[in-house]
């Protein structure tokens, strides 16, 4: 109810006159842009922050220098773009939504951010101090802290969500707590892992965050890749020079194409090998092809049948003395 008073009493607030140059401009530019509306000075915000200070959170204004990035990374890469146009809504109007931060667990005087490091980083460009809450919390807090917030701004996409069950399921957090941070289920969040464990790591890397690319589209590249031969490929390909040209959004797009588009390169047999020679003064003709595993022995000659009847009951003890021999020269 409380929430609700607030909000009342905000919105009964005068309102300002069209065309003056107000600082909410840069705000809504921010979220015309696409970006995550984190900084936007809406009622919710407003409320949120007024309900801090009644429930005996202080919000307070650190240093930049004093703070350190989460242990339990979430994001592959920033659009400088979208970060450009959050430091000039912070410039223009503010910082209206504080970040939630903790004591170092082993630095005095020194805070963990659990989550608005984007926030911190913009007040660290604008040579600013960062409106903070400082709360002593314990690392499953602190991931369920940063993932519920991330997951409620929609800040994050599908593969960074992925990436970020694996890093905390690696650092030993239970699937309850990876699934209440994420806000999934169990099927979910199995996809997610089995897409993440599946598709290479230089892959992931060079795709980068792949904005607006779902679940269903991440799992046809993970079945593309289970393919020894296209996954090296694929690996060979996002290497070069051609896909690194692409356009960070694009990137993804390319890929997949590319994969479901790739022929496997046919085996390359090797040619036979060929031999022909005369022996008794050129009364036989011998030739023989060897192809490794098959190997063929023509006479011609006008005895050249009893010849060859000759040679193949000698068979079975020309191929004992081949073996002695064999074994003699390798010792086996």
């Amino acid at each position: 109810m409380a929430r609700k008073h607030l909000l009342a009493s905000i919105s009964s607030a005068p309102a300002q006159k069209v065309g003056e140059n107000t600082p909410s401009e840069a705000r809504a530019d921010y979220a015309r842009r696409g970006a995550s509306r984190s900084m936007m000075q809406s009622l919710d915000e407003m409320a949120e922050n007024s309900m801090r200070v009644l429930e005996g959170e202080t919000i307070v204004k650190l240093d930049p220098d004093m703070l350190d990035a989460s242990v339990f990374a979430d994001r592959i890469s920033d659009d400088e773009e979208d970060f450009a146009s959050l430091v000039e809504a912070i410039k223009q109007a503010g910082q209206s939504s504080p970040i939630l931060v903790r004591p170092h667990p082993d630095e005095p005087n020194r805070y963990m951010i659990v989550y608005g490091h984007r926030r911190a980083r913009a007040a660290k460009t604008l040579g600013i101090k960062v409106r903070a809450v400082i709360k002593p919390v314990q690392d499953i807090a602190h991931v369920i802290a940063q993932g519920q917030e991330n997951t409620a701004r929609a800040n994050l996409t599908f593969i960074e969500k992925s990436l970020f069950a694996r890093k905390l399921s690696s650092s030993g957090m239970t699937k309850d707590v990876i699934k209440t941070a994420l806000t999934v289920d169990d099927t979910l969040l199995s996809r997610m892992l089995s897409v993440v464990d599946n598709v290479p790591e230089a892959i992931l890397e060079a795709v980068g965050s792949a904005k607006g690319v779902g679940r269903d589209r991440w799992e046809d590249v993970k079945k593309l890749v289970m393919d020894p031969a296209r996954a090296s490929w694929a690996i060979a390909f996002v290497a070069g020079d051609g896909f690194r040209a692409v356009s960070s959004e694009a990137r993804f797009n390319v890929l997949l194409e590319q994969l479901k588009n790739f022929k496997r390169p046919k085996q390359k047999s090797g040619k036979p090998l060929e031999k022909s020679w005369d022996l008794a003064e050129k009364a036989v003709a011998v030739s023989t092809r060897d192809a490794g595993r098959a190997f063929t022995l023509s006479l011609k000659s006008k005895d050249a049948s009893r010849f060859g009847a000759f040679i193949s009951e000698q068979l079975e003890d020309l191929y004992r003395d081949f073996q002695r021999t064999e074994t003699e020269r390798t010792g086996d």
